[in-house]
């Protein structure tokens, strides 16, 4: 049903084209408020999910290798503390005593110090 009064009709197309202003001014507001966000979080380091697990990886296959380490040195030591054992006094081989800690009179290590 359409009213023949002109001043229905105005008032009609006044709300009409006050909703339209509203839902843009909303839209605008929506995207401006995106667009700040994404240039607050662009100077910010953040790293994709997927280079996140490369690392994770890389760094689980860097402490898998330094315990397979650790038990290496450990068994060397281990090794080497029975070869001490044996001899009666390792200064008499080196001439270094057992608590120096330079290597100075090691062969082929001459003068290098501490390691």
């Amino acid at each position: 049903m359409q009213s023949d009064n002109p001043r229905i009709s105005d008032l009609t197309r006044l709300i009409t084209a006050a909703a339209g202003t509203f839902a843009g001014m909303g839209r605008e507001a929506s995207e401006a408020a995106r667009e700040r966000l994404k240039e607050a979080m662009g100077g910010l380091d953040f790293v994709s999910r997927d280079e996140f697990e490369a690392v994770k990886q890389m760094a689980a296959a860097a402490r898998s290798d330094n315990e397979a380490l650790v038990r290496r040195i450990d068994a060397l030591e281990s090794k080497l503390a029975q070869g001490n054992d044996r001899s009666a006094n390792p200064a008499d081989v080196t001439g270094v005593r057992a608590s120096d800690s330079s290597d100075a009179g090691l062969p082929g290590t001459a003068g290098t110090g501490p390691i």
